[in-house]
């Protein structure tokens, strides 16, 4: 199977160009990043995830935040543009829109939200088939949603790590 027709790839590309949910974008793709390739910080998925990121900042007004991921994931994308992790979109279009996006952001211009153009007809269709099926999330969701979200097992894991680094410290004296 081709890396870009992995499902939570599909899911990707379902939010970005469905209802610009940027926040599942970014869990869907750290999450199939985190398959792949765990820790490496300039693999393409993690270009893509910083897009999403770079959406998501730039809809709450974060200008700051969101030119600055937007300019790692263009970096990101520039770096690996002859991965695998781009044959089926349209990879000129992608780097132009990151291009546009960031000079409207420095321009002060309000969010735009813009479309992965997908060339190949398995992944177009799979995602086409999935956006019918979302539903529409109201503004205030999108824009809001990472204060949402449920964090009780990262909060969870968080503390689970810092017992251990205690006790370590603990068994060393």
């Amino acid at each position: 199977m081709h890396p870009l027709l992995h499902p939570l790839y599909v899911d990707f590309c379902t939010y970005f160009n469905g209802n610009q949910d940027y926040f599942e974008c970014h869990e869907v793709l750290e999450e199939y990043w985190k398959m792949c390739a765990p820790g490496e910080k300039d693999h393409p998925l993690v270009g893509y995830v910083q897009l999403a990121t770079g959406m998501y900042h730039w809809r709450r007004n974060n200008t700051a935040g969101a030119l600055k991921i937007l300019n790692k994931a263009k970096k990101n994308f520039t770096q690996n543009q002859t991965s695998p992790f781009f044959e089926f979109v349209e990879f000129d279009e992608l780097c132009n829109n990151c291009e546009i996006s960031l000079k409207a952001i420095e321009n002060g211009e309000p969010f735009e939200a813009f479309q992965l153009m997908i060339t190949n007809e398995t992944l177009a269709s799979l995602v086409q088939k999935q956006i019918i099926e979302l539903s529409p999330l109201p503004k205030d969701f999108l824009l809001h949603k990472h204060m949402l979200r449920d964090r009780s097992d990262i909060l969870e894991a968080r503390n689970n790590r810092k017992l251990a680094l205690s006790q370590k410290r603990l068994n060393k004296k």
